[in-house]
């Protein structure tokens, strides 16, 4: 990466070092929370929030474990975030299989 024009080697190393690029990630991951709840609420287009909140929570989570590595902090502050993400994954994972059955499931018929 040193070798990149324009000195972005170094600028990379830093953000990295320095936990700046999950940073950046997490602030887009909001960005999109953000994107996705307008475009529901305003345009009542994409699936909005309710159905994607347990993979942005567990993407945040994810992402602020990498930081606490880059930046040396505690293993078990890691460890802690790794859990949680994984935590919001299988409930991420039971809501879809609920959403699937109750797709499935025949209406009465009236």
């Amino acid at each position: 990466m040193a070798d990149m024009p324009g000195g972005v080697g170094p600028l990379l190393a830093a953000a990295f070092q320095s936990g700046l690029i999950a940073d950046l990630i997490v602030l887009l991951l909001l960005a999109e929370a953000a994107l996705l709840w307008w475009l529901k609420a305003r345009r009542d287009v994409g699936p909005g929030l309710g159905a994607v909140w347990p993979t942005l929570v567990s993407g945040v989570l994810l992402l602020l474990a990498i930081r606490t590595a880059l930046t040396g902090a505690y293993w078990g502050v890691t460890a802690l975030l790794l859990g949680l993400a994984g935590l919001s994954h299988l409930l991420d994972l039971a809501l879809r299989a609920r959403r699937e059955r109750l797709r499935a499931t025949p209406t009465p018929e009236m």
